[in-house]
This record gives structure tokens, sequence and C-alpha cells, in this order.
């Protein structure tokens, strides 16, 4: 049985309350006011609300906390060391048309880095989460990531830019770089929960350029406490603060980040005759 701090509880009462809200609001999706928040992304109702419960129940227990979030912002707190790093729901443009795959997470951040995370799926009641030094777990089942070694056997997930977000040129050559190398390329449209996917061994990797704090705060320390490794895609770095994250098994990073950077084409070897 896993042995959850106050810390960790603290986070799961929280989510637990929003997402109640949002389980509601999905099973009436078609209802929902929604207003544009730019080009191709937008805001829900159920959105806002789900941040406003999370702020009330994380400011509650940790009222001298300060707070990341992505639809108000930064708030400084009186602690001047503790920060909540937090999406309300990732994967808004899922739920808004009803497809069952969307996630809350948190991260507490001390001192400039991340030593608590959680990811919590609503729909399908998963809950990932980990301490620095202590692990991650899928709900109170230690996970760990995937142990393939060969790129022939991965399946690694990404973001696709859309509308005017992104360099479409680049994710274009390096979606073509690596398609050829390996069994598969998935995009789910909730990067917190690829990332909690790479460290359940569901992926063996994950890449996205162009990603906020709270889209990979708490999923890349989930993924390095389950023996992954995650860096910045093409320098040295922080992932969360340049937003261009790669994540996967510590059999496979180096070669997944080779292809993305084109310092090595890979190429299909000749049949046998």
């Amino acid at each position: 049985m896993a042995v959850r701090s106050p810390a960790i509880n603290v986070m799961m009462k929280a989510a637990d309350r929003a997402a109640r809200g949002l389980r509601r609001d999905f099973g009436e999706v078609e209802h929902l006011q929604v207003s544009p928040k730019g080009p191709g992304d937008f805001v829900s109702t159920a959105d806002l609300k789900a941040e406003r419960i999370l702020r009330e129940e994380l400011g509650k227990a940790r009222p001298g906390y300060g707070f990341l979030m992505e639809e108000s912002g930064e708030t400084a707190g009186s602690d001047g060391e503790h920060r909540w790093i937090v999406d309300p729901l990732d994967g808004t443009t899922n739920f808004l048309h009803g497809i069952p795959h969307f996630a809350i997470s948190i991260g507490l951040e001390r001192a400039g880095e991340i030593v608590a995370a959680l990811i919590l799926d609503p729909i399908k009641d998963e809950r990932y989460w980990a301490e620095k030094g202590t692990g991650a777990f899928l709900n109170d089942r230690r996970i760990r990531v995937s142990g393939r070694r060969r790129l022939a056997d991965a399946l690694l997930a990404t973001g696709i830019p859309f509308a005017v977000h992104g360099d479409h040129a680049r994710f274009g050559a390096e979606l073509a770089a690596v398609m050829p190398a390996v069994s598969g390329v998935r995009r789910l449209g909730a990067a917190s929960l690829d990332l909690a996917y790479v460290a359940a061994g569901r992926y063996e990797g994950f890449w996205e350029r162009g990603l906020s704090p709270w889209d990979v705060a708490a999923g890349l320390l989930i993924v390095r406490e389950a023996g992954g490794y995650v860096s910045e895609i093409e320098a040295e770095g922080n992932p969360v603060a340049t937003g261009n994250v790669l994540a996967a098994n510590d059999h496979l990073h180096g070669e997944i980040a080779r292809l993305l950077t084109g310092r090595v084409a890979w190429s299909r070897p000749a049949p046998s005759a």
C-alpha cells in the first residue's frame, strides 16, 4: 500500500472535488457556455469553475503558498518558497467535443523545483502521483516506465501544432523523421496524460514543443520517479521553463532525441535475400 504524504493528500482532496464538477459538466457538454480565448483555443465554464475550486481547496490547506494557474495566471504567496502549478482542465478541446480524455494536473514547486505531483483523469478515475525520491504511482500501484529497448517496438505520443500555434513545418519534419522508425505515434490531446502514460509504460516516449509550465510540471516529475528520463528536446535547460519537452524510457530517450533534432537519419534495413 502506497503511503501518501500530507501534501499529496491535500492535492488529491482538491482534485477530487474539482473532478466531481467536471464529470457533471462533461455529461452536459452540449449545454456549456463557451467563450473564445483565441484562435482554435477555448475555455469553458467548467474549466473556470474547476480552477476556482482548486484555488480554494489548495489555498485553504496551504494558505501561504503561491499559485501559477492556466486561467488566472501567477499569484505570489507569503511563503515565498512554495508554489502550486495547476492546470484545472488539460484537454479542454477534448472536453468540449465530448471526448472522454482530459485531466487535472497539479504540481507543487519548492524553491524552483517540482517536489510533488498529481494528474487525475476524472473519467477513468486514474490518479497518477509522485513525490521526489519516493517513486511514482497509479492509484496505489507502483508504476515504472516501459522496458522496451528497440525503436521499432516503441509507441510514442506527441502534440500537433494547430491554427496559428507552433511551427507546423518543423513538426512535419520531426514526424517524418520519427514515423518510419517506430511502431506508432499517437496524438490524444492532453499533454499531462501523455506524460502519465509514459510513466505507466503505456508509451515509450512523448515529445512536444511550446507547452506551458502547467501542462508539464506534474507529469515530468511523475516520469522521473517512474524511472524515465526527461529533457529539453535539443538543448540543456529546464523543460518546464522552455516548454519543449522530451520524455522517454532511459533506453530510447537518446535515439528519439537524435531523430527529432536531425542528428541521425533512420533508414529501414533492407529485406534479407
